[in-house]
Order: C-alpha cells, then structure tokens, then sequence
C-alpha cells in the first residue's frame, strides 16, 4: 500500500520536528510518575509502553515511577478491609500495608514491566527496598481543625516520606541498558515498610539522579488559569500568583510543589501532563507544542 502525498509529507514534518529533541536529549535521563487513567485504560498503558521504549531506542535513559492508588483501594474494598483517609492520606496500618506492597510491588509494577518488554524494551521491576534505594522516614502529620483548641499529631501508619535515596541499583540498570520501573515503597531505619506519595519519590529521585526533565502524568490537561485555559509554561513566580489566586488547588498543589522542588533542586525542567492523552510522553518531549504545563526555575 503507497502514502498519498499529503500522508507522507504528513510523517515526514512529524519525523523532522522530533529530530533537534531526539539529538538534545540522547543519553539524558528522563524520570516519568506514570498514573492516572493511563494506568487503567488498555490502549493509554500500551501507548506508555511504547513511548518509554521508543525513548530508549533513541538514546534516552527512561526512568518510570509508578502510583496505584485505586488498584490498592479496589483490593482493600474486594477483601472486606475498610479504608479511611485524613486530608487525602490513606491510613495505612499493618494489614493495610501488606495489600499496598502486594498491589505495588507485585501486581502493578510487575504489569508495567511485562508491558514495555512486550513492545520491546527491557524493563526491570523495583521497589524502594531493592537495593537499598528509598530510604524513608514516618510521615508526622498534624492536623489544625478549627473546632480543636490546639494542633493534634495524628497516626496515620504506615504513610512515610523520602529521607534519602541510593541510586547506585538505578545506575546500575540504566547503565545495562535496562529501564527502571519503581514502586514507591520505603524503608525505614528500623526496618518498616513505608508507603510513599509517588510523585515525591519521583521528584526526589529525579533530583538525585541529576535529571534532565521530571514528567508527572495527571488526569488533568495541565496547570490550568482562572478561564481554564492550559497554561504552558510557569516559573515559581506564576506558580505563587496562580495559587494566591486560587486557580491551582486541591490535588494539583502537592504536584506542583514537587515539580518546583525537583527544578530547584537541579533537575533541568518538570512536566505537567495530561495522560488521559496517547502517546502524551512523546508528544510533549518530540513536539514544539506539547501537551501540559511545563515549569521552570526562573
């Protein structure tokens, strides 16, 4: 079967327009918080997939890290075990914990390496205990309410955050040419396993590894104005004025602190993106347009 004209020259603007990214961003290492609806729709996950090896095969060094928020929920609710939440955390006891390794460490994770090798890459499966890499501390929360006279320090469990993390196991496997997939659960000094928001674990590890982009897939288009307009580009100045005046809020503030954090702490820029979006991953490193919010340091 032959291209028409326009379809040929259709690929080649396409092919063209990825070149100069292609070249700019060969060997650099590119951290993906993969969740959302591109974690539960069939044709998203096969499209992620193929987007993480197409980066590999064209010299990037993919580095995925992954949430699962409702899978652990839907195994919680299918075993009779109620789950209850303080500000949007999970309280995670014992029991608990063991369904969030089993759901995170086990089930997903182990989904989304089974899918990037089947479209030809060569992934490998991690969680923040394989060689030693998040080390993590208990999340000490405490909570204002109006209705207290004085701020009350809830347990909420087994919820940790990033105290450190040892790259040398994702060294080792980016320099085989692997790609790492990583489930964010920590452990702490006196042995616990932690439960860790993963778009922290992404950050901090897009930091320590000296990353050239942090990309955080959301159900969202994007950072979004008081019209609803995308907003493409932001710096830590706009980031202040959009939450002053309440355009960011809820769930896009913890995502986009963590976007900041990781450009000030090195990483050369944060993508906010939608994943409800085939092949959003490729079309916002290869295009001129993209497809989400991209932030910068200044």
């Amino acid at each position: 079967m032959t291209l028409d004209t326009t379809s040929a020259m259709n690929i080649a603007q396409v092919l063209t327009e990825a070149l100069p990214y292609i070249q700019r961003f060969s060997g650099k290492t590119i951290v993906i918080k993969y969740g959302g609806n591109a974690m539960v729709d069939d044709a998203l996950k096969n499209s992620f997939a193929r987007d993480v090896v197409l980066m590999k095969l064209v010299g990037m060094n993919p580095v995925v890290v992954h949430g699962g928020g409702p899978q652990i929920g839907a195994l919680l609710e299918k075993i009779g075990k109620k789950t209850h939440f303080v500000e949007g955390m999970r309280v995670t006891d014992s029991e608990t914990m063991d369904v969030v390794e089993m759901v995170l460490g086990g089930l997903v994770n182990k989904e989304i390496v089974s899918l990037i090798n089947q479209h030809g890459g060569s992934a490998v499966g991690l969680t923040g205990k394989d060689g030693d890499l998040i080390h993590a501390r208990k999340l000490t929360f405490t909570s204002s309410a109006p209705e207290m006279n004085a701020s009350e320090i809830i347990d909420i469990g087994h919820v940790g955050e990033v105290s450190s993390i040892n790259t040398s196991v994702v060294d080792m496997l980016v320099g085989g040419n692997f790609i790492p997939v990583i489930a964010p659960i920590g452990v702490g000094k006196d042995g616990q396993s932690y439960n860790i928001n993963a778009d922290l674990v992404a950050g901090k590890i897009a930091e320590v590894l000296g990353a050239e982009k942090l990309m955080l897939l959301t159900n969202t288009a994007g950072v979004l104005d008081k019209n609803e307009n995308v907003v493409s580009g932001i710096t830590r100045k706009d980031v202040e004025e959009l939450i002053a005046d309440g355009s960011i809020y809820g769930g896009m503030l913890p995502k986009i602190r963590c976007a900041l954090e990781a450009v000030q702490g090195g990483v050369n820029t944060a993508h906010i993106i939608d994943g409800r979006v085939e092949h959003a991953v490729l079309l916002e490193i290869f295009t001129d347009q993209g497809v989400g919010t991209l932030i910068r340091r200044s």
